[in-house]
């Protein structure tokens, strides 16, 4: 199994592309079912999870070309007909997984799935897709760990979510877009990556109103069309990186991030005494290390709000943050299984039920760590840049998942990184 390696290393300096979304990628990928035309999208990282929900759609027919050197994917949909035969392995490895329910309910009157699986951060559950589907005019059974949705027809609906579930809004939004009349979602949660998805929608000749606010009207048609689309960029990606830079110091152009994406992570380093410059091609981060680092308080929330999968990088920062720290995770209640990793570490945090109190230390010690989730992976990582000796992460496929080359950026900006194949540590030399 492959592990990846760090060691301290001196400040950060360079240049990066922000890769595309990943959050953005799936939903979007999901949707060219709802077509049987052509679809090319452009910046789909090929993680790993993009690479799952590509035998996804394969699974159900469809034809899918990756061109690494123009930098598309092309999705070929005109013989994808329904099929519940989606085996459960794949399912359970990715929560998006989930997302090809709407479009393939639009689509064919019926959709089959097994219980989608993902990062064990919490529970997550599927009952606002459901809600959604079967106020359209859908009967959902689950039987035997699969569940089943079918409808002679869908038609539009008022629909009103208790949570602002991105996953919910985007699987409504799918399904509702070849829907009888409108539908109208209050409620629904705003994240940039829901607009990315209607944009691509509407490119496809749906009529959607509204994504980014927290009431979405779809207006249904009898057809979509295929579409030219290139996905947003990745705002987690970029998040995480600007943790880097924070943590370790040095000064960094993250380029083709849109900073009105990152609203609460950049007024959060400016907080922590990290400088941060917007620009229309991207965005400067500048930082003298956590020497220089204010403590601070964080608190999770749906968008607008700071996103939850940034809190563990952040939650590494603030281990050498001089002084005390809070972090508050309201989103998923499991969510902080990096914490007793950066423990083995050196770091000093505290659990109460979803909140973390972090007490600064002088410095961390390079140890043996496993990424638990995929987010708590790219924190330990960005723990070990400022940890003394070499620190060891191991379970990276977790990482794989979200971070499209995450040991290659970071070299270039000057890490101390690398990826070892196989299971001989004593064959390596960082």
């Amino acid at each position: 199994m492959d592990k990846i390696l760090v060691k301290e290393s001196n400040k950060l300096f360079g240049e990066v592309n922000i890769s595309g979304s990943k959050n953005a990628s799936l939903p979007i990928l999901a949707a060219c079912l709802l077509t049987d035309e052509k679809c090319v999208l452009s910046g789909i990282p090929l993680l790993s999870d993009c690479l799952a929900m590509k035998v996804i759609l394969e699974r159900f027919g469809a034809k899918v070309i990756i061109n690494p050197l123009r930098d598309t994917i092309t999705i070929l949909p005109s013989e994808a007909a329904f099929t519940n035969d989606i085996p459960f392995e794949l399912a359970n490895g990715i929560r998006a997984s989930f997302l090809v329910m709407g479009a393939a309910l639009a689509r064919w009157g019926r959709a089959a799935l097994p219980m989608p699986g993902g990062c064990n951060i919490g529970l997550r559950p599927l009952d606002l897709h459901l809600k959604g589907f079967v106020a359209l005019g859908a009967n959902v059974d689950t039987m035997h760990g699969q569940i089943m949705a079918t409808a002679q027809y869908l038609m539009g609906d008022k629909i009103y979510l208790d949570f602002p579930s991105v996953g919910a809004t985007e699987n409504i939004m799918m399904a509702a877009s070849l829907a009888t009349g409108v539908t109208i979602i209050e409620n629904a949660a705003t994240e940039p990556e829901i607009v990315d998805l209607a944009n691509f929608l509407n490119a496809m000749g749906a009529n959607i109103r509204g994504a980014g606010t927290n009431t979405v009207k779809i207006t249904g048609d009898k057809k979509l069309n295929g579409a030219n689309y290139t996905v947003m960029p990745d705002r987690i990606e970029a998040g995480t990186l600007m943790a880097a830079v924070a943590m370790r110091g040095g000064k960094v152009f993250l380029r083709g991030i849109n900073a009105e994406h990152l609203k609460p992570v950049i007024a959060k380093l400016r907080e922590m005494s990290v400088e941060v410059m917007e620009d229309a091609q991207g965005i400067w981060v500048s930082s003298n290390g956590y020497e220089g680092l204010l403590p601070t308080e964080i608190k999770t929330m749906p968008h607008p709000g700071f996103p939850t999968d940034l809190q563990a990088p952040f939650t590494s920062i603030l281990s050498l943050t001089r002084g005390n720290s809070l972090v508050c995770e309201t989103v998923f209640e499991n969510r902080f299984m990096h914490v007793p990793e950066l423990m083995k570490m050196g770091a000093d945090i505290k659990i109460a039920s979803r909140t973390a109190l972090i007490e600064g230390v002088p410095h961390l010690s390079g140890a043996r760590v496993v990424a638990t989730d995929l987010r708590a992976g790219a924190a330990l990582v960005i723990a070990g840049l400022c940890a003394r000796g070499v620190t060891e992460v191991d379970n990276v496929y977790h990482i794989d998942r979200g971070y499209y080359k995450l040991e290659e950026k970071l070299q270039s900006l000057g890490a101390e990184i690398m990826r070892v194949r196989g299971e001989r540590q004593e064959d390596v030399v960082v």
